[in-house]
């Protein structure tokens, strides 16, 4: 319960430089009155400027800053909620908001929006409505219950059931909705663009594997083709060898017919040199007839023998040099075949060679074939940085597949939340259980009041109003007196159920000029009448400028008069 004890406040409107303080807990019932203009419901807005940063009329807030010191306002209010002592102090020009409890300043550091907040929902627990509905009823510039807005009329019940952290919760989730929808919005585009890695890093894995196999087949049939072209030339190679060794057979006795040859050749050269000799002895016994050594005749028998003898030699050894010519030749004849089948052997050979060098140059391509596949092979082995990338994909993916899941979940709880937290949900039902609650007191205040009709507000706040006959009649359709009863009825009822809830539950009711215009002498009696009666446990401030009709009905009567211009209480 939040029990005011006091407020002080100068520079403030028509209130000059010096404090004026006004005991809030003094007194159970007290009177203010004032002539038109002294300044009698000043003190209501700086109550509301001081707890809420406006006044409780509309007037703009540097126009509350006294038009003639022009600086220097200043308001503070003290407070009890339980064991603590609150004080609030707030000014303009300078301007500064300071809340205090037990004497001690409150952290600052907030911006001053969060530290009007924090006064409002952690200290006094109640909002400007509420507490133009609770604490206050006045005739000007004040908004009835039964003329707000639907939206305002649940505002205020909401403070009042203290059930408007529902409503804090709402917003906080649905930020929490909008954070959870856009992280999901994240996740599925990270997602989708993970997977398109994924597909173009498989494509490209599986490519470079294409590759990798075509050209290792390309390569192994161009090694399959080179063996086949191996074993050909070495058939060649083998066939051309036979044929050769074949015809080597055929010239086996090449070098005996040779040295044969060389011999009769030898031969040759001595037979032709014996004729030759033989001729020039021939020449000579048939052109001399002396001895060329002796000078002496020779003989003619001896001479005749000598021709004879060798004539007779060199017919035969002319006869054998013929015989030995046509061995030569024949040699000869033999030996050039031979030339003939060396130089088809040596061809045959020589194309051997040739296939044997094919081969070998093979061989060697087809070595560094098989070197090409192994190094493609170890190429291949070797892409794990392109399997780590795919890896790493694969991985973050997974996290991100996770974290979509649990968004999921979490977005399943949150929706679940909201649809507890909307105004048809958990709220829906605490106040369906208040309802009737409200509608008894409220019917039980009207009675004391006797108004007697049937006022029936439903979940919505929307009320239904009927007389003893069940006729319908709406809000409007009464007298100002009716309405102020009405007005009454549901303050009381406010009251009530705040000090039920102990939510926005406070010592002190401020009415401003309620009696002045719709209420004649007689009702006004019977009005402090039930008031005193139905707010026994209140202090009860009522502003007023009949003075005739109430001075004598309050324990205590505040008067304030204007001096030089400034307002103040009168002594």
């Amino acid at each position: 319960m939040i029990v005011f004890q006091k407020i002080r406040f100068k520079n403030f409107l028509s209130y000059g430089d010096n404090w004026t303080e006004i005991n809030l807990n003094g007194s159970k019932d007290t009177l203010i009155i004032g002539e038109n203009g002294a300044g009698k419901s000043t003190f209501l807005d700086a109550l509301s400027y001081a707890l809420y940063m406006k006044p409780f009329r509309q007037i703009n807030n540097p126009q509350l800053v006294n038009s003639i010191n022009k600086k220097h306002l200043a308001v503070e209010v003290e407070f009890d909620i339980g064991p603590n002592q609150y004080r609030v102090c707030r000014g303009h020009g300078p301007r500064y908001f300071e809340v205090y409890q037990n004497n001690v300043l409150l952290n600052q550091d907030a911006h001053t929006k969060d530290y009007q907040k924090i006064l409002e929902q952690n200290i006094l627990k109640m909002n400007y409505k509420s507490f133009t509905q609770i604490v206050v009823l006045g005739s000007r510039n004040f908004t009835p219950f039964m003329q707000l807005s639907s939206q305002d009329r649940r505002s205020v019940i909401e403070d009042l059931l203290d059930i408007q952290i529902f409503s804090t919760m709402a917003n906080i989730l649905k930020d929490k909705i909008s954070e959870n929808k856009n992280d999901l919005m994240n996740t599925d585009h990270a997602c989708s663009v993970l997977e398109e890695k994924i597909a173009v890093q498989q494509e490209y894995i599986a490519k470079v594997k294409e590759d990798h196999t075509k050209k290792k087949e390309k390569i192994q049939k161009d090694i399959q083709e080179k063996q086949e072209e191996i074993k050909t030339l070495q058939t060649r190679s083998e066939s051309l060898l036979r044929q050769a060794n074949t015809l080597e057979q055929q010239i086996v006795d090449k070098d005996k017919q040779k040295a044969k040859s060389n011999q009769l050749l030898f031969l040759e050269t001595q037979i032709e040199q014996k004729i030759k000799n033989m001729r020039s002895k021939l020449g000579f016994f048939e052109d001399n007839n002396d001895c060329p050594t002796c000078g002496q005749e020779l003989d003619e028998t001896f001479k005749q023998t000598k021709i004879k003898d060798i004539s007779d030699n060199l017919a035969t050894t002319e006869n054998g040099m013929a015989a030995l010519e046509s061995q030569i030749v024949a040699i000869g004849e033999t030996l050039a075949s031979y030339n003939v089948l060396q130089q088809e052997i040596d061809e045959i050979k020589t194309n051997a060679a040739v296939c044997d060098n094919k081969i070998a140059g093979i061989h060697s391509y087809v070595e560094s074939l098989a070197s090409l596949v192994e190094e493609y092979d170890r190429e291949h082995v070797n892409k794990k940085h392109e399997k780590d990338v795919l890896r790493k994909y694969e991985e973050s993916l997974e996290t991100e597949q996770l974290k979509k899941n649990s968004l999921r979940r979490k977005q399943q709880v949150l929706n679940m939340a909201q649809t507890l937290l909307k105004d048809s949900g958990i709220k829906s039902r605490i106040i369906k259980q208040y309802v009737p609650v409200m509608n008894k007191l409220i019917n039980k205040y009207l009675a004391a009041m006797e108004f007697f009709v049937d006022f029936h507000l439903n979940e919505d706040f929307k009320e239904t109003i009927r007389s003893r006959h069940r006729d319908d009649f709406a809000y409007n359709s009464f007298s100002e007196g009716e309405k102020m009863r009405i007005d009454l009825a549901l303050l009381f009822t406010w009251r009530a159920i705040a000090k039920l809830k102990n939510s926005a539950s406070t010592n002190l009711l401020i009415m401003d000029e309620i009696f002045d215009s719709s209420l004649d002498s007689s009702g006004t009696e019977e009005f402090l009448k039930i008031i005193k009666e139905l707010t026994s446990d209140t202090n009860i401030i009522i502003i007023s400028h009949k003075t005739d009709q109430l001075l004598d009905k309050f324990s205590n009567v505040i008067k304030f008069e204007k001096h030089k211009n400034f307002s103040r209480i009168a002594e």
